[in-house]
């Protein structure tokens, strides 16, 4: 029998707090409420995005798609966590485009020169670090956008965002023993796809 998401007792977090009083408000018909937890979740959204689609323009239409999608439903919240809500929908409308291009098949994960998606690094960059980071991105994204979908949203909420597996369970609605399962082979697939280009991820 395969095991049960059970809930991760967490301590009071103020920016949930201030998530749920803005929705509330939004729920109420507060149009700048909503546009407030645009603003604080948009970056975080679009960065997550784009690590599943692995193209910086279909993640702005997922986002967008998401926060549409969420301003529809607020009835629908009822959580603790406005911010896990919003991820939820993002990978639903992340993956709903994936499937899309996959019928209209493109240039999947093209290498590009810049990665707008990711933090810059407000010091002076070293030429070869900075060099080796852009070889870094572009390989894992080309060796992300070869994993199966759920592949990689398990990987991306696990490695990136910081989730454990309850909580990708209950984000992704499948068991425990199926996030498990999906992060394992996930990283089998990496590490075969990777393997021409470890060299990079040594120190």
């Amino acid at each position: 029998m395969e095991e049960v998401a059970q809930p991760v007792e967490r301590p009071a977090d103020p920016s949930r707090e201030r998530d749920v009083r803005l929705a509330r408000r939004a729920r109420e018909g507060d149009l700048d409420a909503f546009n407030q937890l645009v603003e604080i979740h948009q970056n975080h959204l679009l960065a997550l995005s784009t690590r599943l689609t692995g193209d910086v323009e279909a993640a702005h239409d997922a986002v967008q798609e998401a926060f549409i999608r969420a301003y529809r439903n607020l009835g629908a919240f009822h959580g603790d966590s406005f911010r896990a809500w919003l991820i939820r929908i993002a990978i639903n409308t992340s993956t709903d485009i994936l499937r899309v291009r996959k019928r209209r098949p493109s240039e999947p994960y093209p290498e590009r020169e810049d990665e707008p998606w990711e933090p810059r690094d407000t010091a002076s960059p070293d030429p070869e670090r900075e060099a080796i980071r852009r070889a870094q991105s572009r390989a894992l994204s080309a060796a992300l956008g070869e994993l199966t979908d759920d592949q990689r949203a398990a990987i991306v909420l696990y490695d990136v965002e910081g989730f454990d597996y309850p909580e990708i369970a209950r984000l992704t609605g499948v068991s425990l023993g199926t996030v498990k399962s999906r992060i394992h082979r996930g990283r089998l697939a990496l590490r075969a796809l990777l393997e021409d280009s470890m060299e990079l991820f040594r120190d």
